[in-house]
């Protein structure tokens, strides 16, 4: 499994540089992805300046395109830096994986670009028809 996981790093995160694959559990009707991220350190949205001094961490768990017909979820650890400008408002961040997520976001963004198109095509009811079919439901509104 070792000499597999470098080709299942560079399918998955082609587009994401800093993201390492640890491991890959197909279950029955879903496939999880755990994922983390390789940067020794991140540059405070606030102020701009780099930390590599870590104060937490937590799982982020985004939904990413199906695959075979199974759900796809990604399990990444984010870690929160501690900002050591002292004139910075912000006390603590955490990293972002710009081309894997979006603050606050609950999908990859392979998948929000996906959902854009087919928003974009179809719009309401249709594309939401559209998306159950590949297997990400989602509203009319969503879209």
């Amino acid at each position: 499994m070792n000499e597999v996981l470098p080709q299942l790093n560079e399918l998955l995160f082609s587009s994401a540089e800093g993201v390492l694959v640890a491991s890959v559990e197909v279950i029955d009707t879903a496939v999880r992805v755990e994922a983390r991220t390789t940067a020794g350190r991140a540059a405070c949205p606030g102020c701009g300046c780099w930390s590599g001094r870590i104060h937490s961490s937590y799982l982020r768990f985004p939904r990413d395109l199906p695959t075979a017909g199974k759900f796809v979820v990604v399990s990444v650890r984010v870690r929160r830096f501690v900002c050591e400008e002292e004139s910075c408002e912000r006390m603590t961040f955490a990293e972002q994986v710009p081309a894997l997520t979006r603050r606050f976001g609950r999908r990859t963004e392979r998948l929000r670009s996906t959902l854009v198109w087919v928003g974009l095509a179809l719009a309401g009811r249709s594309g939401a028809r559209m998306t159950d079919a590949f297997k990400v439901p989602v509203s009319r509104n969503t879209l």
